[in-house]
């Protein structure tokens, strides 16, 4: 029975030092507000500007580019540096001339048929297991 009496007192003895203490006027007596803040999960997530998809080539890839078509005969004139409808058209003319697709788009496969691209531009990643000898 002492037990009992002794815990129950030392419980209310317990939830009374957290309690906050209210003074007449309505405030806490440390000041602190006795309701807790929640975070506000439900914020906007800030989008950074950041660009998607392919960039526009500058005017001296452009050049670069038409220069390499006029090499192979598909451009008439002077690079300009500007992707107008005389490149275009030359572009179609020289995918087409190649066996690929003739969109008059920048694409990796036609970079490397002009001398443009890079070795590995277009193609597959290796396989990770035949790259470590576990494939043959």
């Amino acid at each position: 029975m002492i037990k009992r009496i002794w815990l129950c007192t030392l419980g209310a003895v317990l939830l009374a030092s957290t309690a906050p203490v209210v003074s007449a006027a309505g405030s806490t007596a440390a000041g602190q507000s006795s309701v807790v803040k929640k975070k506000n999960t439900s914020r906007k997530r800030r989008s950074r500007a950041t660009a998607r998809g392919q960039k526009v080539p500058t005017p001296d890839r452009i050049r670069e580019i038409q220069g390499a078509l006029n090499r192979e005969g598909a451009f008439e004139g002077q690079p300009t540096g500007k992707w107008d409808s005389a490149t275009i058209e030359a572009m179609k003319k020289f995918q087409e001339d190649h066996g690929l697709s003739p969109t008059g788009k920048i694409d990796a496969l036609t970079l490397n048929k002009l001398g443009l691209g890079s070795e590995t531009a277009g193609k597959g990643a290796p396989s990770s297991f035949k790259t470590i000898g576990l494939l043959p």
